[in-house]
């Protein structure tokens, strides 16, 4: 059984925090992501589209951010979870498809980066990892520097629920 997942996920830049993008730590002159893990609104995507595609419910569900554990939480690790979760019941991951929607900094340095550490996470061919980064025209909070977005969509599979009769 094939199935398709969609994340979406924003968060309001601040003062004072690191910028983390796909597990890259990325200068921006101090400004960074508001948030009660380390904010990596792509990898919060990625766990979305994963948990959405295998209807496992969102990243808030598994790791709520009124729970001191995921305080300043690796979002990394919170991947690697969400991929143990998803394995447990069957799924495999085809592919990710990413978008961060950024006004500022510009990411193409950091891409190739953000694909090995999803793609090592998910245990998946870097092939079948795509991030992507684009502006909106200075349009929209992004586009205003208040903050950064991403979306993903992911291809799973579960193999162990098919019967032929």
């Amino acid at each position: 059984m094939i199935r398709i997942g969609h994340g979406y996920d924003v968060h309001r830049l601040t003062k004072g925090r690191k910028l983390i993008l796909g597990g890259v730590e990325i200068e921006n002159g101090g400004t960074g992501l508001l948030g009660h893990s380390d904010a990596d609104v792509l990898l919060h995507a990625v766990c979305d589209s994963l948990l959405g595609a295998c209807a496992m419910g969102d990243i808030g569900k598994h790791f709520p951010d009124n729970d001191d554990r995921f305080k300043d939480a690796d979002s990394m690790l919170l991947l690697k979870e969400v991929v143990k979760l998803i394995k447990s019941k069957g799924f495999s991951v085809n592919n990710i498809d990413a978008t961060v929607i950024a006004q500022s900094p510009k990411l193409a340095p950091y891409i190739d980066l953000m694909r090995k550490n999803i793609a090592g996470v998910i245990g998946i061919e870097l092939s079948a990892v795509s991030v992507k980064a684009t502006t909106e025209e200075r349009l929209g909070f992004t586009g205003a520097l208040e903050g950064i977005a991403a979306h993903c969509v992911c291809i799973t599979e579960q193999k162990d629920k098919i019967k032929f009769i």
